[in-house]
């Protein structure tokens, strides 16, 4: 008998089996009054699969058996005998349940009682049908029409809505980046109340076409209701009930987002392996679900990969759960299938990066969605999980969304150079680099530094730097005069340099078994390489237009003073002794230059002076 032909039922025993009970359809129905019966029989089995389920940490085991509570309180004000009957199942029943061994069992005891069995399982109403049970089947659709009472804590600014028990309900609203964490009632939540808000969705997401569990697991359920992402805990993974419901606020295109002419042609027409990257509740899923619609509408077959599915998209676009299969039965599909692009969403542990690598090798479009405080931690969550030398074969575009807007991109590529801030040649290796797409900007470099794979932020040297790079190359020169007067200095960083002098002058410089050089780079906190005048590893001066000074040359006790003008203030200045560059020196504030008489420099302008050799400043 279906429950639709006739609205009230009035028997003498009933027999529910165990979907009826875990529905709640049975209290709901005998509370008002649309099934009477003097006796209602349960089966030990019944009984046993929800003591399973519940051990199991299972949500439908907890709600199954809160039901079976509340049967048991209306036995007074209904007046009706509750019992239960039939031998408890063996262990190898219970774990065979979904091949119908305690349903057979319960259909028995209907059969045995001449009660009437009720059930809202389809295959079991047509089964006790044909043996000549008598049966009534409630269609579960009925219930899907009700307004869940979790739906009342939402309205259209609610992002996502806490319940805990003996806590006031609370919602996140506004938008991303932007919102209030509000109490929604001064009233706390009963224990009670949450396990009813529990079980209508559980409920509900078995006769919604558009829900699902997701997941169960010891303790926890994570279900995708319509537009509602649901995560329920309860004792003893969490230390009460709470349940978690997320909502999109708002549906983007790509054309809201207002990305740049260079952004819009990269996701055209060339970026196959893209990250979207952000902290969570940033925006990261809206802007999936935006490419998703507008990759399908340039006729490319989408799929997407959810653990839960709660992108809300398109029906041409088909959404697979990881979480109902596995990487390798989902890496199977999605060959065989041949998408043009496959969107990733919350990729979280090691497989599913592989995944999202093994298919992008294979030639797929994939665009992977990641947690990340900043751009270059969603590189990062695929160091260790590849190769180094893979990566940007596996992503090239990352787009960063802060406060629902898109916030940075970067490019990657892989080189061969030497990384930046070492100045040896033979340390040259492959190094991926990180560019910001927009500027080109060189921001990162990934490289192998001895057994480790490191991420470097790359500073660009500035005037500043080399300013104060030249400034000390004038003070080492100054130092190794008192050695050669023809010393060159080459400073490549801020603690390493290269002196040139001529080989006679190298052995008096470096010392017996080094000992003085190590002395000079203990003076000057630098690394010194002492290498021959004129070699082949001296670079050219740079080629630079350079003008001839006029000067006033003074005269002092212990000073020789070219006095340049007040033009000349805090210029550097070269100074020559025909065709030979002697020093480079800078103008003080009032356009002066010092030298000591006594030192290298001043004893060797004042022997050309004697012979009548013309000094040269040049700027």
């Amino acid at each position: 008998m279906n429950a639709e032909t006739k609205k009230d039922l009035n028997v003498e025993r009933i027999v529910p089996d165990t979907s009826v009970i875990i529905e709640g359809l049975l209290s709901e129905k005998i509370g008002k009054g649309e099934i009477k019966a003097n006796e209602v029989i349960i089966h030990e089995a019944v009984l046993a699969e929800l003591e399973h389920q519940a051990n199991l940490g299972k949500a439908i085991g907890f709600l199954g058996l809160d039901e079976i509570k509340r049967i048991k309180q209306l036995t007074q004000n209904k007046g009706f005998e509750l019992s239960f009957k039939g031998t408890r199942p063996r262990a190898a029943e219970i774990r065979h349940a979904s091949l119908g061994e305690i349903d057979a069992l319960i259909r028995q005891l209907a059969y045995d009682e001449d009660a009437t069995l009720i059930t809202s399982d389809k295959v079991q109403s047509e089964v006790a049908l044909a043996r000549g049970i008598k049966s009534v089947y409630f269609r579960p659709s009925e219930k899907g029409l009700k307004k869940l009472k979790l739906e009342k804590f939402f309205d259209e600014i609610t992002m996502s809505v806490h319940l805990r028990e003996n806590v006031m309900p609370y919602a996140k609203k506004g938008m991303p980046g932007k919102w209030e964490f509000k109490a929604l009632r001064k009233k706390v939540l009963s224990q009670e109340e949450i396990q009813e808000i529990s079980r209508e969705i559980i409920e509900d997401s078995k006769l919604r076409r558009d829900s699902f569990i997701e997941i169960e697991r010891f303790g926890s359920t994570i279900v995708q209701l319509g537009r509602y992402r649901i995560v329920i805990t309860r004792p003893p993974f969490s230390d009460g009930w709470e349940i978690t419901a997320v909502r999109p606020v708002k549906k983007l295109s790509l054309e809201d987002y207002k990305l740049s002419e260079k952004l819009m042609k990269r996701i055209c027409d060339q970026a196959e392996g893209v990250l979207i990257a952000g902290s969570p509740g940033m925006g990261k899923s809206t802007l999936a679900q935006a490419l998703c619609e507008f990759y399908a509408s340039r006729e490319k077959i989408v799929k997407t990969v959810e653990a839960p599915r709660d992108l809300i998209l398109s029906d041409n676009i088909t959404q697979y759960a990881i979480s109902h299969g596995d990487a390798q039965e989902i890496h199977d599909i999605l060959l065989l299938s041949r998408p043009d692009y496959t969107i990733f969403d919350e990729m979280r542990n090691t497989k599913d990066f592989e995944l999202f690598a093994d298919l992008r090798l294979a030639g797929v479009g994939m665009v992977g969605v990641v947690h990340a405080t900043n751009p270059i931690d969603a590189i990062q969550r695929f160091i260790g999980r590849i190769e180094m030398g893979v990566i940007p074969q596996v992503i090239d575009t990352v787009v960063f969304i802060k406060n629902g807007f898109i916030n940075k991109v970067l490019s990657l590529k892989m080189t061969v150079k030497v990384p930046s801030g070492m100045t040896e040649a033979d340390l040259a290796r492959p190094v991926v680099v990180v560019n910001d797409f927009e500027t080109g900007k060189l921001e990162y470099e990934i490289y192998s530094y001895g057994e480790q794979t490191v991420v470097i932020p790359v500073q660009e040297t500035g005037a500043a730097s080399r300013g104060v790079h030249k400034l000390a190359a004038s003070s080492i020169e100054d130092e190794f005069r008192k050695y050669s007067r023809e010393a060159q200095v080459e400073v490549l960083s801020d603690n390493k340099c290269i002196v040139y002098v001529p080989e006679r002058d190298i052995a008096k410089i470096i010392g017996k078994q080094g000992k003085n050089i190590s002395e000079i780079e203990k003076k000057l906190g630098m690394s010194i390489d002492v290498q021959e005048l004129g070699s082949s590893s001296q670079k050219a001066p740079e080629a630079k237009s350079q003008e001839e000074v006029h000067y006033e040359l003074n005269t002092k006790k212990n000073s020789l003073l070219f006095d340049l003008g007040i033009r000349m203030q805090h210029k550097d200045i070269n100074v020559y002794l025909g065709d030979n560059l002697l020093l480079t020196a800078k103008a003080g504030k009032t356009g002066l230059i010092k030298i000591k008489k006594h030192n290298n420099i001043g004893k060797m302008i004042l022997d050309a002076m004697k012979k009548g050799e013309k000094v040269r400043l040049m700027v």
